[in-house]
Order: structure tokens, then C-alpha cells, then sequence
């Protein structure tokens, strides 16, 4: 599929996803409103409902890190959440800034835009604001944020580099990004390389981690820094979609690995 139809197959899974709850998704597997398909959605989600701000009703348990824990957040930053969702990231990141910060959320799903602003207005917050956008080429001023996070979203951007120029554009001199993401050691044989639903499953577009921290640092970025390195198990149940025992043995116990990584970079004054 070319760069177009990538973003078409992201924005219809994830426009199902979002007229559910994070419950449903984990239930039927897959996330999707129709019937059990081959990628579990929620597979790579860690716990939130420990975090300051937490709204289970935003939760819809697709991401795979916790980047607000080592974004540097402070009171009175003005926050940008790429890829925001139902508003997760946005809540816990305004409970950090608090009153005196703003927060802004950017995703190109209409049905997740809905559901952030319905959450949003439950909240009452008035520096909570969700802005419909492509994430390589964002509606968004120059220099405009002080952090950027991102939870579980660039590996579906079919090109990253346009995503990090982008995100260093917006960004303040002196400010920084920290992003959960999902990234690859090894290569990912041909059957799920090429699915679309392992695509908008997060795995298909995930790129090798070298590749991955050195696009950062060629977009501008400096103090690059990885706080957190998991290692992900797809299940065998999911990998019998694409692959026959004797392939699943092999990926199982080859060089390939997929992880959850968080990273942080700065663009200096």
C-alpha cells in the first residue's frame, strides 16, 4: 500500500476503536466493532491508573509506554500530544502544567477528536484543546510548545522523518520530546511486514531502533536519551494469522525482537 492508503487503514481501525471502550477492546482481542481479528490493540498498553489526572474513560489502553513519567512536564508548560486519542495523555500531562499550562492534542481521526473533546468537556478544562491534524504536517505555529509527547502513534506515521522535522518545527528553542514508541531489532518476516491490520496494530511499521534514534538526531535533536527498553511477546495465538508453527518457532527464537521504547531529545537554544 503507498503512504495514503497506510493513513486511510489508521484512521478507519482507529475511528472503531474509538466508539468503544478500553474493556470491549481488550475483550474481543482486537479492538474491532465487528468480530475478533487478527491483532490484539491493546497488547502493548501499560497501567496508567496510577498517574496524577488519570480518566479511565480516555484509557483506551493503546498505548505502549508512559511518557508523561519522564517528559520533564513543569507547571505553565504549553504541552503537545501527538496521535492524542481519546485525551489519556492530554489529562495526565494537564494535571502536571495545571491551570497556569495548556495542553493540545493532535489526531486525524474524527471519531477520536469527538470522543477527547465530549471527555474534555466532562472535565471542564479550558486549556485542554484538541486540534484535528496530520502529524507530517501539522496545522500548528512554529516554536509554539515546550514539550511534545507522543504514546504509541509514530510507528504508524508511514514517514518519520516528516514527523520528527515536524515536531522540531513546533517546538521551542530549549524545549524537548519525549515519546513511547514501538521499534524493532532484526527484520519482521514478509507476511507481517505487509498486513495491514498488523500496520495499524503498531508492529508492521515499527522500524529498526538504531534507524529509529538516529532519524532523531539527524532531524536536529540533541541529549537524545532512552529511558525505557521492553522487550514485546505478540502472542502465539495472533502470530498463527501470518505464520505457520515452524515460521513462529523461528521468529520466536531468532534475532528478531520488537520493544516498547521511550526516548527523549532537545532542541537547544
Amino acid at each position: 500500500m503507498n503512504q495514503d492508503q497506510l493513513k486511510l487503514v489508521v484512521q478507519e481501525k482507529y475511528g472503531e476503536i474509538a466508539k468503544q471502550s478500553k474493556l470491549f477492546s481488550q475483550s474481543s482481542c482486537c479492538g474491532s466493532t465487528s468480530s475478533c481479528g487478527d491483532v490484539d490493540y491493546t497488547m502493548f498498553s501499560d497501567d496508567y491508573s496510577g498517574q496524577k489526572g488519570y480518566n479511565p474513560e480516555a484509557d483506551l489502553g493503546l498505548g505502549c509506554g508512559l511518557p508523561t513519567e519522564f517528559a520533564g512536564i513543569e507547571k505553565g508548560h504549553h504541552v503537545l500530544d501527538l496521535g492524542s486519542g481519546a485525551g489519556n495523555d492530554c489529562f495526565v500531562a494537564r494535571a502536571i502544567t495545571g491551570d497556569e499550562g495548556r495542553v493540545t492534542g493532535l489526531d486525524f481521526t474524527d471519531a477520536m477528536l469527538e470522543k477527547a473533546r465530549e471527555n474534555a468537556g466532562k472535565l471542564a478544562y479550558a486549556n485542554v484543546e484538541f486540534v484535528k491534524g496530520d502529524i507530517e504536517d501539522m496545522p500548528l505555529p512554529d516554536e509554539a510548545f515546550d514539550v511534545v509527547i507522543s504514546n504509541c502513534v509514530l510507528n504508524l506515521v508511514p514517514d518519520k522523518e516528516k514527523a520528527f522535522a515536524q515536531i522540531f518545527r513546533v517546538m521551542k528553542s530549549g524545549g524537548h520530546f519525549c515519546v513511547s514508541d514501538v521499534v524493532i531489532t532484526g527484520d519482521l518476516p514478509d507476511p507481517i511486514r505487509k498486513d495491514a491490520e498488523m500496520y495499524a496494530g503498531c508492529v508492521a511499521g515499527a522500524i529498526d531502533k538504531d534507524k529509529y534514534l538516529k532519524m532523531i538526531t539527524e532531524a536536529g535533536f540533541e541529549n537524545v536519551a532512552v529511558h525505557k527498553l521492553k522487550k514485546i511477546v505478540i502472542p502465539a495465538e495472533i502470530l498463527e494469522n501470518y505464520l505457520s508453527k515452524q515460521e513462529i518457532d523461528s521468529f520466536q527464537n531468532g534475532e528478531t525482537g520488537i520493544f516498547s521504547i521511550t526516548v527523549s531529545g532537545y532542541r537547544q537554544i
